[in-house]
């Protein structure tokens, strides 16, 4: 009997254990099945605008990159060894997501002059969690339009905000704003000199709604910077004639601006086969009849 029940015990004991094991491979298997998630960010600031980061969610599953949706996002200001929140920000559908920095006098920066910034994503069931720091300085473009000898030229010089130093040796791009993708003037890459100036010269015959241009003098995704971006509105592009013809009548108009043998022919075609049936039918009937 005595044996019998240590059997028992025994076989309880082993049971337990398997279950035990069972539950931590079930626990260990759905922790794997969590996919990471990769963190993108870009801080960029616009002159006389907003300035923000530009946050960007992706993961790898089952061997194809997608864009991660709907996940919190939390926004912290490193400063010595504090780390204070800033807000929350959720990536839509593309997984990206915009967080707007207002104020500056509320984040801290260090004896450099720059800011520290942790962007963290603490995971849920189907993404484990994600962190990427950022650094950045605040710096200025100054930008204007100029004539000289009957030249149009942009003229920008770059400063470090906190010092108000110029920024020598840095490429800045000037473009035109376009609806597929800006339109680059000049050399691709205009370096700063010793006063973090460029003057670039604006070629003549750009088309411009009304006439008027939309340039962009850009420092692109530096080190310490990140994303720099000043805007002039400038009526000196070449006079777009509108060539529409949205309001006429021809094939590609809508429904309502149909040509009009269109309406015509179509029509008299329907109503000469229409008439033609009747008139079959028509006959068909006075023979059934003339025989009868």
């Amino acid at each position: 009997m005595k044996n019998r029940n240590h059997i028992k015990h025994l076989l309880l004991a082993i049971l337990s254990v398997f279950l035990i094991i069972a539950s931590f491979q079930n626990a260990t298997a759905q922790e794997v099945k969590k996919s990471k998630v990769r963190l993108k960010v870009q801080y960029i600031t616009i002159m006389n605008g907003e300035s923000y980061l530009d946050i960007k969610a992706s993961s790898k599953v089952k061997k194809q990159n997608i864009k991660v949706s709907g996940i919190e996002i939390i926004v912290f200001n490193e400063f010595e060894d504090e780390q204070i929140e800033l807000g929350k920000t959720t990536t839509n559908s593309k997984g990206e997501s915009k967080f707007s920095i207002d104020d500056f006098n509320k984040i801290q920066s260090d004896s450099t002059n720059s800011y520290h910034l942790l962007i963290s994503f603490k995971g849920n069931d189907s993404f484990k969690k994600a962190k990427k720091r950022i650094s950045f300085k605040q710096a200025e473009i100054l930008a204007k339009l100029k004539v000289k000898d009957s030249l149009n030229f942009i003229e920008a010089q770059l400063i470090e905000t906190a010092s108000g130093n110029p920024v020598e040796g840095e490429s800045l791009t000037i473009q035109v704003q376009r609806l597929f993708g800006p339109l680059v003037l000049g050399e691709e890459f205009n370096e700063t000199d010793e006063e973090g100036s460029i003057s670039v010269p604006i070629e003549e015959g750009i088309p411009g709604i009304d006439g008027n241009l939309t340039l962009e003098v850009v420092l692109n995704d530096h080190d310490d910077f990140g994303t720099v971006k000043a805007i002039i509105e400038a009526p000196i592009g070449k006079l777009i004639v509108d060539e529409s013809t949205f309001d006429q009548r021809t094939m590609w108009s809508p429904r309502n601006k149909t040509p009009i043998f269109l309406l015509i022919f179509p029509n008299l075609l329907i109503v000469g086969i229409w008439g033609l049936i009747i008139y079959l039918i028509f006959n068909l009937f006075k023979i059934s009849k003339s025989k009868n």
